[in-house]
């Protein structure tokens, strides 16, 4: 390559930008032959020890991964920009990761940082580093990070900063990324199992203040059970880890105002933690919060590392109104104000994993009514403990699936409605829920969640609370199929 040109680039640069050159060449150069290095024409040398600069194409590559294209503009040859070749080297992907970490860092992350990583890299070598190009540099040295582990990087920065740490989980994503990719698996297709709802009305009675309204008759038919093919992996959510993840119940029981106590919530309370419990998840339990406590416990559960988990649960218990729960204090939280520290921003080790929340809480004051099929039904008998049933509303308003993938919204009933409770036998929608996952979890057949809550909104649909009905309503952005099976 032309001397001039490089003593132009020479010139130019830094000597911050020289040492991220040099790290940026860590791959290509032994890290021994970059030490000592001080300006750019002791690193051209080493590169055209190594021929890599026969052909201007990789110097381009790094300048233009420093952000210089002024300096790029002088390796133009020809009118042209640096021809590729397959005898050139590419710059990895992963040090372009390390390098954009680097330059998105803040001194206050950088010192907190060192900080977290003293005990494992030494004091000693911690105190040397004045970049995190340098942190990087010597926990690659001490075999703490390399293009194929990344974990330990991803969990310190994880306690940094949720954006940095979501660049080191895409770079993850894109290496484990397989051919056959999930964004084929359509919504629509898997709406195809929720057909037996187009026959229904629009009808679900939610969580309010206790009254005798209704009947607490829990369908206990047994599920269709559908034979199917051999199952197409990619398009099946990866549950590989043991524990699955976290269940976080939120029991609200007792009130503080006019809502009423909800009787009959502990037996909701205990069916969810054995069938989670079946299913591989660590149950953590929370009852009677206020509404600033149940914002502080979610909030606390977003800023953990799921790394090492597969899935998410979080199952809220208690009055409610359309978009909204109630705290145990009766004051209001939104439903979004649940589902948005888990988005892939806010928690990226959860995201392109299913995330579920299961709401046991009225949307509205309106009850559901029943529309006789033709022909009619021969008259069901009907169960004598109709006095035992309390609805748990308030005010609820708006749907709330959110935009982000990976969500799913089990909802007791669909807008505008109430839902019932059996003051002695726990919820309508919780009860049916549990047992359905139950059944599906000890069975042969891979039914997915999408299937199991189609089932559940049938039942649930076939009772009669009183002259009244309830409609559960999943709401969803899954990308791909949720299987769960006993661990």
């Amino acid at each position: 390559m032309d001397r001039f040109t490089l003593s132009r680039i020479d010139d130019d640069l830094e000597s911050s930008e020289v040492a991220a050159l040099c790290f940026l060449c860590r791959d290509v150069i032994h890290r021994k032959r970059l030490e000592g290095i001080e300006d750019a024409r002791d690193l051209f040398k080493r590169l055209e020890e190594k021929c890599l600069l026969e052909n201007p194409f990789f110097l381009s590559q790094l300048l233009k991964t420093i952000r210089r294209a002024d300096l790029v503009n002088l390796l133009e040859t020809d009118g042209g920009p640096p021809e590729e070749t397959d005898a050139n080297p590419i710059l990895s992907d992963y040090r372009v990761m390390l390098y954009q970490i680097y330059q998105d860092m803040t001194q206050k992350n950088l010192d907190k940082m060192k900080f977290l990583l003293s005990d494992k890299l030494g004091r000693g070598q911690i105190d040397t580093c004045k970049t995190a190009l340098d942190v990087f540099a010597v926990m690659e040295t001490t075999c703490l990070l390399s293009n194929t582990k990344l974990d330990e990087l991803y969990a310190t920065l994880l306690e940094l900063d949720q954006q940095l740490a979501s660049t080191v989980h895409n770079h993850m994503q894109s290496v484990n990324r397989q051919p056959a990719s999930p964004a084929h698996v359509s919504m629509d297709n898997q709406r195809i199992d929720n057909t037996p709802q187009q026959n229904q009305t629009t009808l679900s009675i939610s969580e309010t203040q206790p009254s005798d309204v209704g009947q607490s008759v829990v369908p206990d038919a047994e599920p269709n059970i559908e034979s199917s093919s051999s199952p197409d992996l990619t398009e099946y959510y990866s549950l590989s880890h043991n524990p699955r993840g976290v269940c976080m119940v939120i029991n609200n029981e007792e009130f503080r105002g006019g809502l009423g106590n909800r009787a009959g919530t502990q037996e909701d309370e205990t069916a969810l933690h054995r069938v989670f419990t079946q299913l591989g998840f660590v149950m953590e339990v929370h009852r009677n919060l206020t509404a600033e406590e149940m914002r502080r416990e979610i909030q606390n559960l977003g800023r953990r590392n799921f790394l090492d988990h597969d899935a998410l649960v979080v199952c809220l218990l208690s009055h409610g109104e359309m978009g909204c729960v109630f705290g145990s204090d009766e004051n209001k939280v939104s439903l979004q104000d649940f589902t948005r520290p888990f988005t892939s921003l806010k928690a990226p080790s959860l995201a392109g994993k299913p995330k579920l929340f299961f709401i046991q809480a009225c949307q509205g004051s309106s009850y559901q009514r029943g529309a006789e099929p033709w022909p009619p039904r021969p008259q069901q008998v009907e169960d004598n403990s109709e006095s035992r049933l309390e609805e748990d509303a308030g005010p609820i308003r708006g749907q709330t699936v959110p935009a982000e993938a990976d969500f799913l919204l089990g909802m007791a009933t669909v807008p505008e409605c109430k839902s019932f409770r059996n003051t002695k036998s726990g919820s309508i929608y919780i009860q049916q829920l549990c047992m359905q996952l139950e059944t599906s979890a000890n069975s042969t057949v891979t039914d997915d969640i999408l299937s199991i809550l189609t089932r559940v909104n049938r039942e649930v649909s076939k009772g009669e609370y009183k002259s009244y009905k309830q409609m559960p309503e999943p709401k969803y952005t899954l990308t791909k199929k949720l299987v769960l099976k006993r661990v």
